[in-house]
């Protein structure tokens, strides 16, 4: 379910006809308090009654459901490794399968518009009766999430989730791999209704400060602090952070197996960082990949997310936007 905040506030919901929407008219009321009614901007509500359910599946159900008619398995990874291995009829997927740059502002990675999208995602073979499961070949967490991301955008979000551990879970279940490339498949996917809950510079510089909205930067420390600068050699970010943003890393949400954190120790993490436990969270990153990953912890935990999908690359090179250097706030 998303609320648009803008054009009237108006509500669109897009539960399947199994969810329960418990403590929504709460929720909804305390969203329209925060949110300036003046900018749209549709926030991505967690599933209820428990947040995890939908986001991930771990490999005892993926085994159990393998053979489904309409499981569509997307391997996030690259070529090489696919090849060798992965998941019975899973396809290999990119970030770059289901994004687009802009060459304008020169940004990276970018949502596609519902068109481009629809086509892209139809060639990973998606339906409209699909149930997609995204996973992760060893390291490649945020890119799967950037994945998953997508499909919530597309409005496909209520029949998709993450393998919890990635491929590492499946083959530590001791599950077989194959190497077998399943044929080509195009699905038949209607034209797309998009939630749009990414958000651009404007945006967050007009939610910086307001109570009950965390902007939280996903990158590592250095990165936040402003002893180390993103970017390339011939176009430098700008070194430090968003003013007033949190700083969680995604990196510290998975654990050494690549499992994401249990729910204790996330909202340990996002309470240590000074995140409210309703608060609506802005995450942004370098390029918009990482952000996800940690977007994913906070709807797990119940928040309603939003993305800056610019993320500093955006930021960064607007030179009217402040940045701010200093490492994290220690919570006392």
């Amino acid at each position: 379910m998303v609320l648009v905040a803008g054009r009237g506030a108006e509500v669109h919901s897009c539960f399947s006809p199994t969810e329960v929407p418990v403590r929504r008219p709460s929720l909804l009321f305390a969203l329209a308090a925060i949110l300036p009614m003046a900018v749209q901007a549709q926030v991505l509500l967690p599933a209820t009654p428990d947040p995890r359910a939908p986001l991930f599946v771990d490999a005892g159900w993926l085994s159990q459901h393998l053979h489904d008619a309409n499981l569509v398995l997307l391997h996030v990874g690259v070529a090489g490794e696919y090849a060798a291995a992965h998941i019975e009829g899973a396809r290999l997927a990119s970030v770059a399968d289901v994004s687009v740059a802009d060459t304008v502002r020169h940004l990276s990675v970018e949502m596609p518009g519902a068109d481009t999208l629809r086509a892209r995602l139809a060639a990973l073979g998606i339906s409209d009766d699909s149930r997609v499961i995204v996973y992760y070949a060893r390291d490649m967490v945020y890119p799967a999430t950037r994945n998953l991301f997508t499909l919530a955008y597309a409005g496909l979000g209520d029949r998709a989730s993450l393998l919890d551990g990635g491929m590492g879970a499946w083959v530590a279940a001791g599950h077989p791999t194959s190497s077998e490339v399943p044929a080509a498949r195009i699905g038949a996917l209607s034209p797309l209704r998009t939630h749009d809950f990414v958000v651009d510079a404007a945006y967050v510089q007009s939610m910086i400060g307001r109570p009950g909205v965390a902007i939280v930067d996903a990158r590592d420390t250095a990165f936040y602090g402003g002893s180390r600068t993103g970017g390339s050699p011939q176009a430098p970010h700008r070194a430090g952070h968003i003013p007033g943003a949190h700083s969680v890393p995604w990196s510290t949400l998975v654990d050494a197996t690549q499992h994401i954190q249990p729910t204790t120790a996330l909202a340990q993490a996002f309470s240590a960082a000074g995140i409210g436990a309703r608060d609506v969270v802005i995450a942004y990153c370098h390029t918009g990949q990482q952000a996800t990953a940690l977007l994913t912890a906070a709807r797990s935990l119940g928040h309603p997310v939003l993305l800056y999908d610019g993320s500093f690359q955006d930021w960064s090179a607007r030179a009217e936007m402040p940045v701010e250097v200093g490492a994290p706030r220690k919570m006392p």
